[in-house]
């Protein structure tokens, strides 16, 4: 789960991370009133889209920039007015780009320089790390790809966390002195503080930025949550965007359901995470493209199966659709008559292919074929993929 860069700073305050202070809006209006509660003649005016680049981003209809600067209250509004409603586009938007529906009205600060620092989860260990650059304000894959020696890494102990010690490295290595160290340091301790209490995967701060007046304040945050320590953090739950995700993604999370939307035509039904990347990449070697990952999880119920079908064929992409099932909880037969039963409330636009193996498998093969209805059956695998293939080149 992502979270808006306004969200970001109110968890930021919470915290005790410095940060500007600022407030979103919703319309024109808003964005005035925020800009003069602020009593302040440096303001900035940002869109809230989750993607990154929108400072270099162009809208739809002509308005350049999704970050820019202002003086008064009325041009903030005016900046608003330009951005609300719109669609802009930037390199992690993709061409389809996102509409923009709040806009973030925050006090604006003379930068003396940048830098960049990140929390994460390094996955070879299982265990935080801190990631950070001299070099901030700037795409850091691209620091990392021209000069990975500019690249910082500090490793957390999984128990003992991030230590002060460590916290005065780090802002040595960023460059801080004299009462910035202090301050740098105390930053990263409580962002380390809210990395653990909230169960997060990800925290960005990028950039870091040094004032002119000697301050070591975030100015722009990236958040990324585990979805399975949600239940947690109610609070959290409350800041989910919903128009910022694939409606799809939407619906299956309302089943308990796993589905991320791809760029291809044939849809995969599966149970298992493993299983659905193994599908997938069979796809792909028989000359396929998948459209979906979608996983009813071990222990799916017809009603859950249905509304997967429901879900695939709403892709108006799809061409073929590939179940793959490896019944072990979640038995054959029972899975044969969940798909069957779907297949008739749906209405099936385009042909299914359905691969069974274990428990009760003859049982369920059994079902399909006595339904009398367009099911292909595979005997393994390799051939699911092939028919799905096929069936999507409409052969």
């Amino acid at each position: 789960m992502n979270i808006h860069e306004y969200q970001a700073k109110q968890l930021f305050e919470r915290f005790g991370i410095a940060t500007p202070p600022g407030a979103p809006a919703e319309t024109p209006e808003e964005a005035e009133k925020v800009a003069s509660d602020l009593k302040t003649s440096h303001l900035v005016v940002k869109a809230q889209i989750h993607a990154g680049g929108r400072g270099k981003g162009t809208f739809r209809h002509g308005f350049k920039g999704g970050v820019h600067l202002c003086s008064s209250p009325a041009e903030a509004a005016e900046l608003a007015r330009n951005m609300l409603g719109y669609t802009i586009i930037t390199h992690q938007t993709g061409p389809e780009g996102r509409v923009v529906r709040k806009v973030m009205v925050a006090e604006s600060v003379e930068i003396q320089r940048e830098a960049y620092l990140a929390i994460l989860i390094d996955r070879a260990t299982s265990t935080p790390v801190v990631v950070a650059s001299t070099e901030g304000g700037i795409d850091i894959e691209t620091t990392a790809e021209e000069h990975p020696e500019r690249i910082i890494r500090e490793k957390v102990h999984p128990l003992l966390g991030l230590q002060p010690f460590q916290c005065l490295k780090l802002a040595r290595q960023l460059g801080f002195t004299g009462d910035q160290l202090k301050a740098a340091s105390k930053l990263f301790g409580n962002l380390y503080k809210l990395f653990i209490s909230l169960d997060c995967s990800m925290v960005e701060i990028n950039p870091l930025a040094l004032t002119k007046g000697g301050e070591v304040v975030a100015l722009d945050a990236k958040f990324n949550f585990d979805d399975n320590g949600l239940y947690r953090h109610p609070e959290i739950v409350e800041m989910r965007d919903i128009a910022e995700e694939d409606p799809r993604e939407v619906e299956a999370s309302k089943f308990s359901l796993s589905y991320i939307g791809l760029d291809g035509n044939i849809a995969c039904l599966v149970n298992g995470a493993g299983l659905a990347m193994a599908t997938m990449d069979i796809i792909k070697y028989a000359g396929g493209e998948p459209a979906n990952f979608l996983d009813v999880g071990g222990g799916a119920s017809e009603a859950q199966v249905t509304e997967a079908f429901k879900i695939l064929v709403s892709d108006k992409n799809v061409q073929a659709i590939l179940v793959n099932i490896f019944g072990g909880i979640m038995k054959c037969d029972v899975i044969a008559q969940g798909i069957i039963n779907a297949v008739k409330a749906v209405s099936l636009p385009v042909p299914l292919v359905v691969r069974l193996e274990g428990t009760n498998v003859e049982q369920g093969k059994k079902l399909l074929q006595e339904s009398k209805l367009p099911i292909r059956a595979a005997a393994n695998l390799a051939e699911a993929a092939q028919l799905a293939v096929a069936a999507a080149k409409g052969h």
